[in-house]
């Protein structure tokens, strides 16, 4: 029996209750450890802003100074001093998101990761991402190979002297960075090139599987690669209410379906029935304004690329200039925008003359050749039996013995199969990649005028991109880009056989026959990755483009008729107006008013969608209704014929119905079908579309996430957005630091705001060709790498609210708002 304490508390729940206690103070004191050092090594990492550093590399003296916002302008005296500054300031900044970027894309994560990246590493080096920089590497021109190397001098420059402070995550992951080479810079190119023109091999197999489930027909429904909606930059609005005109004359002949005699075409970055589980469409805006449109006279030029989002984020914002002449060509070099960390130059932005921006023109560029090989390892051409080469590509791992990959390589390219889930066949990946890139960004950044501009372009091989431009002078224009593929036969949309030579690339489509249009009538061009090439264009750029929702409610807005100043361009970047849901939820309401059996849930459900404005707001619940019920109707008239979806990934069920069908154009079929309401789309059951889509409202509200009040089911935690740093943010204490974490958003991946989950506007620009000093650009988080800077999320704010920052150009203007003023001096 216990006795008792002078307290009265029993002596052995006092002893326990001091153990417990002792143990909570150890635990606060450990975690008092745990930030104290974090806070000692990530404060010692900061980078020196001001005052002088002697470099040994540099020539002459470099100037850097930087705004309220981290930015620097970096000022030297020759383009080899600039590019070396560039290298070791970015490493001030971002050394270790450098690191781990070229590490991912070339494949050697499990270097310092251990096995669980083993999978990662094993896809990258089968693709050759690294062997592909090499090949481009020798490709490259003296002067840019210099270039490169002074940029990576640079950065070398930084690892060399900060071997104690470097940043955090090298001390918790317990590795130094290697010598950075003019080659990782190639290679983090060649990363991005991947995530924007890649995967059309993996949609090629992925169709030839719903071919054979649906048949030609209602694959071609399916794959739909046109709308009346698309507005292609080199059509004005008169020729195109012709065609659409046309086009619907067309449809109406049609009494059971949208017109079908366009071929299926693949579905980027999202598949169904295949590997990968995709999340909305999402892509980026660009557009012009000439001067008869602006306030001031003069062009307007705005350009936001969704990416996915990252910790730091994708880019770094810099401004490069060179004030002594160094030859015709170079001199004056002044140039202000976004660079990618590990990489030289500007790669969006402005000069003192010219302003550009970007989106991706989706075009199809990796084909999936399947090959015959026999029982000596050889394989089938039309000229007889060939062996492959051979790349022995070795992975270390951390904790583990190495792994050696035996990459076989084929007239087409590697044979990718051990990374195809579910594959037997022999598939040879056919990729402009493994042409060599060349990579012109010094001569676009120094580019004066369209001539220029376009010059520079033209040597441009990937990412294909949709480019538009301003100057000072007051033209507008637009140019894509890309080394796109003329095939002998087929479209890239199918696998074909490597045995012949039926399917092989003839060459590519010449640059001035790709779509391209100057001081247009109109004075108004817009892409958002939507279809560019007119009626009766000759060759194939992609087959399938994204649908065409922004790139429509962009020319809706510009159209207008107003006078436009920098601060529209603004908000309509952040329109988040989306008809196509809008249309949806219109449907479903008529259908739930006209069903006799609709059940009070899905009434209440059209109520809240009825006077819907179709504004994706962040505190309706109406977007979340009309998108959850179009993704039951989705699987309602698919899952008949295709069987249930892949189940969704864990981060994506929080956004997503739990199962998903994607493929770049299907809200473009399903608004076919919605309007048209084909026989042959009817599911069994339904005896009318009225009663099909009631049913899928009724899915949609009686599904175990839907809350007990829909009033409440607020579109903003639907599809909130989600940031976190995937190393500090494993880490307890600092995480809430670390990173954004989750936030409600407004806007979805159909609003000119294109925002889903994990992507978004991971850059807004706009140049304002009447005062350079007036254009505005911010990122997502800021500039800084360490979590520490007051640069790490400075931007945050204002990126999450809709706001902008000033972007100062000219000399005067940089002066005015310098915060931190650092000199380079070359080492004594």
């Amino acid at each position: 029996m216990s006795t008792l304490t002078a307290t009265g508390i029993p002596a052995r729940r006092s002893t326990g209750a001091r153990i417990f206690l002792w143990l909570l103070l150890i635990l606060v004191l450990l975690a008092a450890g745990v930030v104290a050092y974090a806070y000692f090594v990530a404060r010692a990492a900061l980078p020196q802003l001001d005052g002088t550093i002697q470099i040994n590399g540099l020539s002459a003296s470099t100037k850097v100074t930087r705004n309220n916002h981290g930015v620097p302008t970096i000022e030297a005296t020759t383009l080899e001093d600039l590019f070396f500054a560039q290298g070791y300031v970015t490493a001030q900044d971002r050394l270790w998101q450098m690191d781990i970027t070229r590490r991912f894309d070339g494949g050697e994560l499990s270097e310092v990761l251990g096995q669980d990246t083993l999978k990662i590493d094993r896809e990258q080096r089968v693709l050759g991402l690294r062997a592909a920089a090499r090949k481009s590497l020798q490709m490259a021109s003296l002067r840019d190979r210099s270039y490169f190397d002074a940029y990576a001098r640079g950065v070398n420059a930084f690892i060399e002297s900060h071997g104690n402070q470097l940043p955090i995550e090298f001390r918790i992951l317990k590795y130094q960075p290697k010598p950075w080479q003019a080659e990782d810079s190639i290679v983090i190119a060649n990363g991005m090139v991947k995530e924007l023109n890649y995967y059309t091999f993996g949609d090629a197999l992925a169709r030839e599987k719903i071919l054979a489930k649906l048949g030609p027909e209602l694959t071609a429904d399916l794959y739909v690669n046109r709308s009346w909606h698309d507005r292609p930059p080199t059509v004005m609005r008169e020729d195109l209410n012709q065609q659409n005109q046309d086009d619907s004359e067309e449809e109406d002949d049609e009494d059971d379906g949208p017109d079908n005699s366009v071929t299926w075409h693949r579905g980027t970055g999202a598949e169904i029935w295949a590997q990968r589980i995709p999340e909305a469409v999402n892509g980026s805006n660009d557009w012009v304004v000439s001067g008869a449109h602006t306030v001031t006279g003069k062009p307007l030029l705005s350009n936001d690329m969704h990416l996915g989002h990252q910790m730091p984020n994708l880019w770094y914002e810099a401004h490069l200039t060179v004030n002594t002449t160094v030859n015709t060509k170079s001199s004056n070099f002044d140039v202000a925008g976004v660079s990618l960390p590990g990489m030289p130059y500007v790669i969006v932005g402005h000069n003192q003359r010219i302003a550009w921006g970007f989106t991706n023109v989706g075009p199809t560029v990796a084909d999936a050749f399947i090959e015959n090989f026999n029982s000596q390892g050889a394989y089938q051409t039309a000229k007889g039996w060939q062996q492959p080469e051979h790349r022995t590509e070795v992975i270390h791992i951390k904790g583990a013995p190495d792994v050696t990959v035996d990459v076989r390589i084929t007239r087409h390219g590697p044979i990718i199969t051990d990374i195809l889930p579910g594959e037997t066949r022999q598939v040879a990946l056919r990729w402009t990649l493994y042409d060599g890139l060349r990579m012109p960004f010094f001569d676009i950044d120094a580019a004066q005028n369209w001539e220029e501009f376009r010059k520079a372009f033209s040597q441009l091989d990937a990412p294909g991109q949709n480019v538009v431009y301003a100057d000072v002078d007051g033209n507008v224009g637009y140019q894509s880009t890309g080394h796109i593929p003329i095939r002998a036969a087929g479209d890239g949309s199918l696998p074909v056989s490597g045995a012949d030579d039926a399917h092989e690339w003839a060459g590519y489509i010449p640059f001035d026959k790709m779509p391209s249009i100057y001081n247009p009538p109109s004075g108004v061009i817009a892409t958002a990755n939507g279809r560019i090439t007119p009626d009766g264009y000759p060759y194939s750029i992609s087959v399938e483009w994204e649908a065409p929702w922004r790139t429509e409610r962009i020319y809706h807005v510009l159209e207008s008729g107003r006078k436009f100043a920098a601060s529209d361009m603004l908000a309509l970047e952040d329109d988040i107006h989306s008809e196509n849901d809008l249309f949806a939820a219109e449907r479903f309401v008529y259908s739930v008013d006209h069903t006799a059996k609709s059940s009070a849930r899905a009434k209440q459900a059209a109520d809240l969608m009825r006077n819907w404005d179709g504004h994706m707001s962040a505190s309706s619940a109406a977007p979340t209704l009309a998108v959850r019920s179009a993704q039951e109707l989705t699987r309602l008239l698919l899952e008949p014929r295709l069987g249930p979806a892949p189940d969704a990934l864990e981060e994506q069920k929080k956004t997503l119905s739990w199962k998903t069908y994607g493929w770049e154009m299907r809200t473009v079929w399903l608004q076919n079908v919605l309007l048209h309401q084909p026989k042959r789309w009817l599911p069994e059951g339904y005896p009318n579309y009225d009663q099909l889509l009631a049913a899928a409202v009724e899915a949609a509200v009686n599904e175990p996430e839907a809350p007990k009040d829909l009033a409440s089911w607020h579109w903003g935690s639907f599809n909130a957005v989600e940031i976190d740093h995937p190393v500090l943010g494993k880490i307890p204490f600092i995480r809430r630091w670390a990173a954004p974490g989750v936030r409600e958003q407004s806007g979805s991946g159909y609003t000119v705001k294109a925002v889903t989950r994990h992507h978004g506007p991971s850059e807004r620009f706009t140049a304002n060709l009447a005062d350079l000093d007036q254009s505005t650009l911010n990122t997502v988080t800021g500039q800084g790498g360490n979590f520490l800077s007051p640069y790490y999320m400075d931007q945050w704010q204002a990126w999450y609210d809709g706001s902008r920052f000033i972007l100062p150009f000219t000399p005067q203007a940089v002066n005015a708002t310098a915060a931190h003023r650092l000199v380079l001096e070359p080492e004594k």
